[in-house]
């Protein structure tokens, strides 16, 4: 998934182990097979894993864990690789993968079946929306949830209180009205880019809608809808309490470099680049606050986008059973509370949300993952992202273009992007 880097702080593990598969090699208690697990740069840090491997291995006297780090960059391609298997290719056995990549996998048909185990043993119905949707294809479970990372507010705390503002806001209404208090003396409410479509995405889900629809017949873009149409409305409304730039990004320029200058009240983001934020201005230790993302009434907060990864096990895996007893330990809730206290995740469960309600930022963040979405689980969804109709989408309605036509014209460019029988 896109801007990785800012959902996580961790320390860099390096490995220089040999690739290998489930094999046999000698333990000093008998023959131990090694489980090669991929885990992502960054994803978790090296003390972590080096506990859990630790741990696992006394646990498990017949099983070895041989931990693979692996760069974002490229990893699609190489995943698909070992999927397909062949001469010289090394197979993992427990790959992550970011949430929204689960259903290229399965499309590609490489990965094995959960859905038994999910049920049975894993807790599947206490799973995070977010990540646990992404993760079935076909009414099968394929993807495992490990952790969680959603956008929440970042706000300066000095200006709330100069704005006399008490508490953060508990719903649109009272976020659009304290983003106007503080849009005062040359300060502004809030710095929100044209472009952010992961948070106008939150707004559309909170109306009821979505980006793409699966009709049966295909992938339908669903950008026109009235509801979506809502969303866009709200987006617009606040967007305008600001200076954001109409006509790019929330990384053009970074919203972090932004609001660490000062005299910007709140920006939306996810949790971790508050620690950029003091690298640029460590003035601003102390200062910052996090609420989740206002909701329509104060009953719940707003939908957001749930970006994070999920655990699977490749179909040639030489050994399903082991492969399943190391993702069942990550998913569990020891390691899982274990993950989120040292990286500041949220837990793959609701049910685990305590765990972080001593940390402010990951507490707001956890709230709002109860209302998490991922993007249209479609094999081609990565099309959509790769030339952005929402983007140009948002553009157009912020700078005065029509705005019914324009999401036609989204929605007709996502429909094209999904359609299978399409090349390209």
């Amino acid at each position: 998934m896109k801007n990785r880097r800012l959902l996580a702080s961790a320390a860099l593990l390096t490995s220089t182990a040999v690739l290998c598969g489930c094999g046999v090699l000698p333990g000093s208690g008998g023959d131990r097979k090694t489980v090669t697990v991929w885990l992502m740069k960054d994803s978790a840090s090296a003390a972590f894993l080096k506990r859990f491997t630790e741990d696992f291995e006394k646990q498990h006297d017949d099983l070895k864990v041989d931990i693979k780090i692996q760069s974002w960059n490229g990893i699609v391609e190489k995943v698909g690789k070992a999927l397909k298997g062949g001469e010289d290719v090394e197979v993992p056995d427990v790959v992550e993968v970011g949430n929204t990549q689960v259903a290229r996998y399965v499309d590609q048909g490489g990965l094995y079946d959960l859905t038994l185990e999910s049920m049975r043993d894993l807790g599947m119905d206490d799973w995070l929306p977010g990540l646990a949707e992404p993760g079935r294809f076909n009414g099968s479970q394929y993807g495992v949830p490990w952790y969680a990372a959603n956008r929440v507010v970042i706000y300066n705390k000095d200006l709330f209180e100069q704005a006399g503002i008490a508490k953060p806001p508990r719903d649109r209404t009272e976020w659009l009205h304290d983003t106007d208090l503080l849009n005062r003396g040359g300060n502004q409410g809030i710095y929100l880019a044209g472009q952010d479509w992961y948070t106008l995405s939150g707004f559309i889900w909170d109306e009821g809608g979505d980006l793409a629809k699966d009709t049966g017949d295909g992938w339908k873009g669903r950008i026109d809808s009235p509801e979506a149409l809502a969303g866009m409305d709200f987006y617009a409304q606040l967007q305008a309490l600001g200076q954001g730039p109409k006509t790019a990004d929330e990384e053009h320029p970074p919203q972090t470099q932004v609001f660490a200058k000062g005299g910007i009240g709140q920006i939306i983001a996810v949790p971790g680049v508050a620690s950029l934020i003091l690298e640029q201005n460590p003035e601003l230790k102390g200062r910052l606050g996090f609420f989740p993302v206002p909701g329509k009434t104060a009953a719940k907060p707003g939908a957001v986008f749930t970006g994070g990864s999920d655990l699977v096990v490749t179909r040639r895996s030489d050994d399903h059973e082991a492969a399943l007893k190391v993702v069942a330990e990550l998913a569990g809730e020891r390691w899982q509370k274990d993950l989120a206290k040292t990286m500041n995740y949220v837990p793959n469960k609701t049910t685990l949300a305590a765990a972080v309600s001593g940390e402010p930022a990951a507490a707001a963040m956890a709230k709002g993952a109860k209302e998490g979405h991922a993007t249209p689980n479609s094999p081609r969804w990565a099309k959509v992202e790769a030339n952005n109709p929402i983007k140009t989408y948002m553009t157009k309605v912020l700078t005065g273009g029509d705005e019914k036509a324009a999401a036609r014209e989204a929605s007709k460019a996502i429909t094209e992007a999904l359609d299978v029988n399409r090349t390209g």
